[in-house]
C-alpha cells in the first residue's frame, strides 16, 4: 500500500541525527528520500553507538527506507549531480552551519532559482537569521539554551539531560511538521516553494510550556524539581518496598478524589483546600509525602493493581528490556523485526503515528554507502558509460 507521502521526493544533505531523522520520518510514509554522503565513510553516525558488523545500530534505524549515492560536494561534477536531482526534488532538508551550502554554491539562491517549487528545509543551532547564525550548535546546546536542561534533574544536583538526543529530535518533528505545511501550499497551487527555517534552541524553547509568561508576570524562574511537575499536583515518581518506583499522576480533580479514597485518606479528599489544583499545589510536598508512605509500603506491582482498580493513572518506569516484551507495545506494532546485512535478524522500533488508510512501512534497514548511485543516477539519464566518467573524476563513488 501506498504511503501519504508516495511521489514526493526529498533530497537529504545533512548528516548525524536532526535533518536525517526528519527524512527518514517522511521515508517511512512514502517518501522517496535520496540521501547524499560523501565517498569514503559517509554519514559519520554510521560508526555511532553500538555496531552490527562495522556498520551502527542506530544507522539502521535512521536511514531505513532512503536511497544513498555517494557524491564529492567538492567536485564541480558532483554539485551538478545535486543540482540536477534538485529540480526533481519537492523537498530539500539540510543541517550545514548556516551559510555553508552556500559556499558549496548550493545555497538557496541557487537551488530556488533551478526549481521554484522547492521547499528547503534548513535546521541548525539558531537559525539561519540573529547574532548567533554563525556558532556552531549541537543538540545539547540547544537543549541547555532552549530551557529543558535548566528544568531537568534534581534541585540538589546540576542539570541533566535526557537520556536520548531530544533537541535534535525536536528541531526534527518541526522540520517535517513544516516541510508539511510548506509543500501543502505548493501542492495545493497556492504558492511557490520557501525556506522552512528551524532553529535546535527554538524547537525546544517551543516546548516549554507557561515558562515565560511565568517568568515576565509573577517573576517565577522554573527550575529542577526531580521526578515533580512544577505547578500540577500531585504528578510525581513515588518509591516502592521492592526499590522500584511508580509514577502516579493524580493531578485532575476526580482522580485526586479516587486516588486520596483508595489510599485510606478520605480526609483529605473531601478536603475543600484540596478540591482544585492550586490548593493542592501550595501543599505539594505533604501530599507527596502522604502518597510516597502509601507506596513505599507496597511493591510496585501491588501499589500498580491498585492504582488501575481506582481508575488513576500511574505506571512503572521501563527499561529498555520492559518495553520489549510489553504486549501493549506488541500489539500496537511497535516492536518490528528487521534483516541486517549477514541475515541477522534484530528487533526495532515501530512507526509513528499510526494513520488508518496510508500507514507507514519499513521497506528496508539503513542502505550501504552510495549504494543506490547508479540507480539514482540512472534516473537522471545517465547511462553506464556517463556513469563511470563521473567516477573516473572523482565526482561520485
Amino acid at each position: 500500500m501506498p504511503g501519504p507521502l508516495s511521489g514526493i521526493r526529498v533530497l537529504e544533505l545533512g548528516q548525524l541525527i536532526a535533518a536525517p531523522f526528519a527524512a527518514r520520518l517522511m521515508a517511512e510514509f512514502g517518501a522517496e528520500v535520496i540521501k547524499v554522503e560523501p565517498p569514503g565513510e559517509g554519514d559519520p553516525l554510521r560508526k555511532w553507538r553500538k555496531m552490527h558488523e562495522g556498520t551502527s545500530l542506530w544507522w539502521y534505524l535512521q536511514s531505513r527506507n532512503k536511497k544513498s549515492i555517494a557524491v564529492n560536494l567538492k567536485s564541480p561534477d558532483g554539485l551538478d549531480v545535486v543540482k540536477q536531482l534538485a529540480k526533481s526534488a519537492d523537498v530539500v532538508i539540510e543541517n550545514f552551519r548556516p551559510g555553508g551550502l552556500e559556499k558549496l554554491g548550493l545555497g538557496w539562491d541557487v537551488l530556488s532559482a533551478l526549481n521554484p517549487n522547492l521547499v528547503m528545509v534548513r535546521i541548525s543551532g539558531y537559525g539561519q537569521t540573529g547574532p548567533y547564525r554563525d556558532r556552531p550548535g549541537f543538540g545539547a546546546i540547544g537543549e541547555a539554551m532552549g530551557g529543558i536542561r535548566y528544568t531537568t534533574g534534581s534541585p540538589e544536583a546540576p542539570p541533566a539531560r535526557v537520556g536520548v538526543s531530544i533537541g535534535d529530535t525536536l528541531a526534527s518533528l518541526h522540520g517535517v511538521m513544516g516541510a508539511l505545511m510548506a509543500l501543502l501550499r505548493v501542492k495545493m497551487g497556492q504558492g511557490a516553494g520557501q525556506v522552512v527555517d528551524v532553529s535546535l534552541v527554538e524547537s525546544v524553547f517551543n516546548v516549554m510550556e507557561s515558562l515565560v509568561p511565568e517568568y515576565d508576570l509573577l517573576g517565577e524562574v522554573r527550575t529542577r524539581t526531580g521526578g515533580a511537575l512544577p505547578g500540577i499536583t500531585p504528578s510525581n515518581t513515588y518509591p516502592t518496598k521492592d526499590g522500584g518506583y511508580v509514577v502516579i499522576a493524580g493531578n485532575s480533580d476526580p482522580i485526586f478524589r479516587r486516588l486520596m479514597t483508595m489510599i485510606g485518606r478520605a480526609d483529605l479528599a473531601e478536603d475543600p483546600a484540596f478540591r482544585s489544583n492550586d490548593g493542592r499545589s501550595r501543599q505539594a510536598a505533604m501530599l507527596d509525602g502522604v502518597i510516597g508512605d502509601w507506596s513505599a509500603a507496597r511493591t510496585v506491582e501491588e501499589a500498580l493493581q491498585a492504582l488501575d482498580a481506582a481508575d488513576v493513572p500511574a505506571g512503572r518506569i521501563y527499561s529498555v528490556a520492559d518495553i520489549v516484551a510489553d504486549p501493549h507495545y506488541q500489539a500496537r506494532e511497535m516492536i518490528l523485526s528487521a534483516d541486517l546485512p549477514g541475515g541477522q535478524q534484530v528487533k526495532m522500533p515501530g512507526i509513528v503515528p499510526k494513520l488508518s488508510e496510508t500507514p507507514g512501512a519499513v521497506r528496508w534497514q539503513g542502505p550501504a554507502l552510495g549504494e543506490h548511485t547508479d540507480s539514482v543516477l540512472g534516473d537522471l539519464g545517465l547511462d553506464a558509460e556517463g556513469i563511470a566518467r563521473l567516477r573516473e573524476k572523482g565526482a561520485v563513488a
